[in-house]
């Protein structure tokens, strides 16, 4: 799998233990920055990764500040990304096979690094079921073009 992994300040700190992770498993990384711990504003490292994902069709990508909150809220403003904040192996997995989520989100503050292996190996090891879950995708992606409902 190739993965986009982009932080902001916050998340600066994890971002070479997830790299090391996933290239240790095989799988291919491109670090989107930043380069430092310096402030950052999440919406513009979370936009670069989305749009990343978006232009390189099969990739995924994973995106970190202090608790994953904002950054999966910028990327999900993106047209067909779907960014899973998840706290666990559990959520990760699902993510992937009932939501076919293409960012896994996480917070520095918020998991561990024992977690974080466990959640980047589920997010890897699931995939879309497809099926009954393909509808509810499908209206996730129609939500963006509806507008507001009063």
């Amino acid at each position: 799998m190739k993965f986009y992994i982009a932080t902001d300040h916050a998340g600066f700190a994890l971002k070479s233990f997830v790299i090391d992770h996933l290239t240790n498993k095989g799988h291919e990384t491109v670090d989107l920055g930043p380069d430092s711990d310096a402030r950052v504003d999440y919406p513009d490292l979370a936009q670069k990764c989305a749009n990343a994902v978006i232009s390189d069709n099969g990739s995924f990508g994973i995106l970190i500040c202090g608790t994953g909150i904002g950054i999966s809220i910028a990327a999900n403003k993106i047209k067909g990304i779907r960014a899973a904040l998840c706290h666990d192996a559990y959520t990760a997995s699902m993510s992937r096979a009932h939501n076919d989520a293409n960012i896994l989100c996480f917070g520095e503050r918020v998991v561990g690094k024992g977690v974080i292996e466990s959640m980047l190996d589920a997010f890897c090891n699931a995939s879309f079921e497809g099926g009954r879950h393909e509808g509810r995708v499908n209206k996730i992606e129609g939500c963006c073009s509806i507008g507001r409902v009063e």
